[in-house]
């Protein structure tokens, strides 16, 4: 029977006040709830990746922002907003690319100015408030988004999508899945290919479990395999989030998502992607300077999540974590606020918050 992926990331009252997430790097083993009672557990949960996906990395500094408030010992608030800084430093190291963890991370350094002069146990209480608040804006978005892409899904879409962009990388509803399940719960009777994503496996390991999960039909299948799948029309879209979007639509995401994009423009095949307008990174004018993250060796070096010596013990290991796609390959910017296209650079702005 069909059900519902649980919250991502939430804050709970229990342990005296907790950030509480699906450790993901255990999935689709078994569903683990991970408790954060410190700051420094929910930054060492972004950088192993329990807590994933730019709305959800958000969504956790957000909380993880309220939860230094919470467990400061500070008495005045010169001590308290000491410690905040101290975990918003903390929070900003974790991962470069997601822009969505800068944004939530401003949003908190606004309240701490605009609430600090009320006192520690106002200031803690705002923080608090925000944090939940953007957990729930990132529900409503997500849903929003959904909604607004219907009307670029026909009827028994074949959609294929990347990595995973689903309830696990937001607050609980998803950008690209989040499309995908509008176009499910419309009666559209939707499937969907799920690249694997190599090399931590998230649409394998992620997307394929929450589609499951979910009882939505779908089809795995290995990375290399998505050219061969779209020259025989089997699919009649590709939707995909994104971890940051230059103000010209260029679009960084999980590394393979350009080959995926070059891929569709060859054999026709309309190339979305969902995100919401906090995605958007108004400041970079083009994705050749969004930062790139380059992970650990061992990640590539991965067979079947062991980790394994390399057939040449010598041999160099190049990990970015994603790439960028130009945004001339890009057809529709689906958002919370309605459905950009080309030129992205007006559509865009238009958008902003």
């Amino acid at each position: 029977m069909a059900q519902r992926v649980p919250p991502t990331v939430t804050w709970v009252d229990e342990d005296g006040g907790a950030v509480r997430m699906i450790d993901q790097t255990r999935l689709p083993g078994e569903l683990v709830m991970l408790n954060c009672t410190e700051v420094e557990c929910v930054a060492q949960a972004i950088e192993r990746l329990s807590v994933r996906g730019a709305p959800a990395i958000g969504c956790a500094a957000a909380l993880g922002m309220a939860l230094a408030g919470h467990t400061s010992e500070a008495e005045d608030v010169e001590a308290l907003v000491g410690d905040l800084r101290a975990a918003r430093d903390r929070l900003a190291a974790t991962r470069p690319t997601a822009v969505n963890l800068f944004w939530a991370l401003e949003e908190m350094d606004r309240v701490i100015a605009d609430r600090a002069q009320e006192g520690p146990h106002a200031l803690r209480q705002a923080l608090l408030e925000r944090a939940r608040e953007i957990v729930e804006d990132d529900l409503q978005r997500c849903m929003a988004m959904g909604h607004n892409a219907l009307a670029l899904i026909p009827q028994g879409a074949n959609i294929l999508t990347h990595c995973n962009a689903g309830a696990l990388a937001t607050a609980g509803y998803g950008t690209a899945l989040g499309v995908v399940r509008a176009a499910h719960e419309a009666g559209r009777g939707v499937h969907v290919w799920v690249d694997e994503t190599r090399p931590l496996l998230q649409g394998a390991r992620l997307t394929a479990w929450e589609l499951c999960m979910e009882g939505i039909p779908a089809t795995l299948i290995t990375d290399n395999m998505a050219g061969y799948v779209m020259s025989q029309g089997r699919v009649d879209c590709v939707v995909v989030g994104s971890d940051r979007i230059a103000a010209n639509g260029d679009v960084a995401n999980k590394i393979g998502t350009y080959t995926v994009a070059v891929l569709a423009r060859r054999h026709d095949v309309p190339f979305y992607v969902a995100a919401p307008v906090s995605t958007v990174d108004y400041g970079l004018a083009s994705g050749d300077i969004i930062p790139i993250e380059e992970r650990s060796h061992d990640e590539v070096a991965m067979l079947a999540h062991r980790v394994t010596e390399p057939v040449c013990p010598d041999i160099a290991i190049y990990n970015p974590a994603f790439d960028v796609t130009p945004h001339d390959l890009v057809d529709a910017i689906v958002t919370e606020k309605g459905v950009a296209r080309a030129p992205y650079v007006q559509s865009l702005a238009a958008m902003r918050d």
